[in-house]
């Protein structure tokens, strides 16, 4: 019996008809493998994911195959993004066993949840010097039944390889100055300086370490910093990568050149990188950053918008070709000239195909192309390009669209918030801010119980079963602390506080290291501990980002000592791989930097107020924490950010204060002395 009906998790549901027995990640499903006798099968996928849909067509959806894994193994379906604790230590394993990893993560465990056999995806016959499924399943059944012994031998030192794996991070303080040096020449040493972005195919945006370039500079002056961040920015939003006619990044690029993308478009990538493009902004003036950042919160809003005012999960990267009724990857986003043609006619087709770069042999497959952006296409007037553009999206809306997983995740809609209300403060657009405070409320209102404890994820307004893990109170908490620094509105840092000190009293060791789920959450045959920031900030530098600007706010040592000691891992990390800690050494530069606390005290009503507040918003000083509002008084009482605490108007008109390291400068009313107080701005 297929158990996965009623689950609220999109890539379940899925396979919820398919003739697999499948269960969800339960006790049950363990004691049920006690009782037969028989080994799990552990399958890690997710909904936009490319090649689970192709496992899943090919052997899942297969009756013999079905029927042979239900006759030997209980058989358990998982999403990752529902339970990223199950899937970091599973794929910790695979990746120790066989030098890689990726999904679908296919895993055969003991009844104890003990792995012994790994691998990703598996074809229906065999290729590449891969085995089928079907070997493999008959293989791990000859092991089980006719060497058990080798089996629970290979299984008990997997796990004690496993636990022995302890994260030694160095017992060094937080980094310094020197240390974001040398991980900004590790940076440089990897850098493409031809292509933009760092190492090969395939190509990753890599958005932490942009946002650290980015900071550096600010914090040093560093051109060369600048340099790389804006290339690489440059490139990806001119590549197939970046969708030039709806806007938002897909996942990676297949090439180093951004050409062909892998098609799945994800939530936290773009709002990873809408943010990092408005800060390029900030930081330049540039048209295209500024362009590229509207561009990607608009699509953020306009396609992965719920209903309930989250923010949804992914658009998967195949969508149904029309005509051949196939699910094809990136069938939506590819176009021939013929099709542009088609839909332009010949003149403005010709003059669109030069302009994308669609060429007659194509540049992705069956002679279609991805479009770009040459840096050597015609120039185009703009009223033209506009009816171009405008004429190929509604065209393109007839196609079959991609899936889009509508589960709502914690932590990718704390990202979501702070790009959203950054990208309305700086571009005034207060419909932006408005969306942000929407999906906040989603999360206050569906994920939050009474005690402040996070649920992972919900759909549909309903809230999952899985508890939040660490970036989930890291994400949530850095988008509440955005919101209140960009609305004024200090319930939201007081909803930050809840969050951080959740961090501190159910996911912190003794030594100050960050575990990604909570003291009492479920027991693995690990638990995981992973401060490296991958696709998104990992849980420990994302929480050690929001302990510091609540630190900043509130003036609280125990959450500023909190970062410092988390943030021990960058100093040991941050110099040997810096591509893998960006968020972490974006965090390590504000706190190096102070970082900057800046309060604006004024009648919100008044322009005054309001000027003072977007220049304090635009300053480059890295992770500098604004707070806007009243004067508080020395009792509390009044306002609502501790920062406004006894700062007095300065001859009766809003004032802004800029302090950091306990020291202050002179509080100023005009908006150059302001700007100069917090580096470069472009109103």
């Amino acid at each position: 019996m297929n158990r996965l009906a009623g689950v609220t998790s999109p890539y379940l549901l899925q396979h919820a008809e398919n003739p697999v027995d499948w269960w969800p990640w339960e006790p049950e499903a363990f004691e049920e493998a006690r009782r037969r006798n028989v080994p799990v099968l552990l399958s890690v996928g997710y909904s936009a994911c490319h090649w689970c849909h192709v496992m899943a067509h090919e052997s899942f959806e297969d009756e013999l195959t079905a029927a042979y894994m239900n006759e030997h193994f209980v058989n358990i379906k998982v999403d990752r993004e529902e339970r990223p604790d199950i899937d970091a230590v599973y794929m910790e394993a695979v990746q120790a066993a066989t030098g890689q990893g990726g999904w679908p993560m296919t895993v055969f465990l003991t009844p104890g949840a003990e792995p012994f056999y790994f691998g990703t995806y598996f074809p229906p016959e065999p290729r590449h010097g891969m085995p089928s499924f079907t070997q493999v399943l008959e293989g791990v059944r000859g092991a089980w039944v006719g060497r058990p012994e080798e089996v629970a031998e290979v299984a008990q030192r997997i796990v004690r390889d496993l636990a022995g794996r302890q994260l030694d991070y160095g017992k060094a303080g937080a980094p310094g100055p020197e240390e974001l040096g040398r991980a900004l020449l590790g940076l440089t040493r990897e850098y493409d300086a031809v292509r933009g972005g760092f190492g090969g195919a395939p190509k990753f945006p890599p958005s932490m370490a942009l946002e650290f370039l980015l900071r550096h500079h600010a914090r040093t002056g560093s051109e060369g910093a600048l340099q790389m961040a804006a290339d690489t920015c440059e490139a990806m939003a001119r590549g197939g990568i970046y969708d030039q006619l709806g806007g938002g990044f897909a996942r990676y690029s297949v090439d180093r050149e951004w050409v062909v993308p892998h098609f799945e478009k994800m939530l936290y990538d773009n709002a990873l990188l809408c943010r990092v493009y408005a800060h390029l902004w900030r930081a330049t003036g540039s048209d295209l950053a500024r362009r590229v950042a509207l561009e990607t919160a608009d699509f953020m809003v306009r396609e992965l918008r719920t209903r309930e005012g989250g923010f949804a999960s992914a658009l998967d990267a195949d969508s149904e070709e029309a005509g051949s009724g196939r699910h094809v990857e990136g069938a939506y986003y590819a176009w021939t000239p013929q099709e542009l043609a088609q839909v332009l006619g010949e003149a403005d087709g010709e003059l669109a195909a030069a302009y994308f770069g669609v060429t007659g042999e194509g540049t992705f497959e069956h002679g279609k192309s991805v479009l770009q952006l040459p840096q050597d296409g015609p120039v185009v007037e703009a009223g033209r390009l506009a009816s171009i553009r405008e004429r190929l999206l509604a065209a393109r809306g007839l196609r079959p669209a991609p899936g889009r997983d509508d589960k709502v995740v914690a932590a990718w809609n704390g990202l979501a918030i702070a790009a959203l209300a950054e990208c309305g403060a700086f571009f005034e657009r207060p419909d932006l801010v408005e969306r942000a405070v929407e999906a906040a409320d989603l999360l206050v209102r569906v994920h939050m119980d009474g005690t402040a404890r996070l649920a992972r994820t919900s759909k549909d307004g309903r809230v999952g079963a899985n508890a939040g893990v660490l970036e989930d109170y890291g994400d949530v908490a850095e988008g509440f602390l955005t919101l209140a620094s960009v609305t004024g509105e200090g319930v939201w840092l007081e909803f930050a506080g809840f969050l951080v000190d959740l961090v501190l009293a159910r996911f912190t060791a003794e030594d100050g290291s960050l575990y990604d789920t909570a003291h009492d959450a479920e027991q693995l045959i690990r638990r995981p501990q992973d401060p490296t920031d991958t696709a998104a900030p990992s849980g420990w530098t994302a929480a050690a980002g929001a302990l510091l600007s609540y630190a900043a706010h509130t003036g609280s040592q125990p959450h500023r000592e909190a970062a410092e000691r988390a943030l021990a891992v960058v100093q040991a990390l941050g110099p040997r791989a810096p591509r893998f800690i960006g968020h972490g050494l974006a965090v390590a530069e504000a706190l190096v930097d102070g970082p900057r606390e800046v309060a604006v005290v004024g009648h919100p009503d008044d322009p005054a107020t309001a000027a003072l507040h977007r220049t304090a918003l635009l300053g480059t000083a890295p992770g500098a924490v604004v707070a806007v509002g009243l004067p508080r008084a020395v009792d509390g009482s009044g306002g609502e950010f501790p920062l406004l605490a006894e700062r007095a108007l300065v001859r009766d008109r809003p004032t802004a204060y800029v302090c950091r390291h306990f020291v202050c400068a002179r509080p100023t009313t005009e908006l150059v002395e302001l700007a100069d107080q917090l580096g470069a701005v472009h109103p």
